[in-house]
């Protein structure tokens, strides 16, 4: 996945082009929970940190990565 973030609000593109809203909600200093759904009304949701970010759907599909 690949995507930008404007304050809270973040937008995800996949791997198959499907397009995922959601927001960031910063728990303390270095992690932040994110949950996202797409226009079928699908979600993700996940948690970085400073080592990087995971994103699980509710299928049990797992994106691994980084935020820069």
């Amino acid at each position: 996945m690949t995507g930008y973030g404007d304050g809270d609000f973040v937008r995800l593109r996949d791997e198959y082009g499907n397009v995922w809203n959601g927001m960031a909600i910063a728990q303390d200093d270095s992690i932040v929970r994110y949950t996202f759904r797409d226009a079928a009304g699908k979600s993700i949701s996940g948690i970085s940190d400073s080592f990087g970010i995971i994103l699980r759907d509710d299928k049990g599909n797992t994106w691994r990565g980084f935020v820069e």
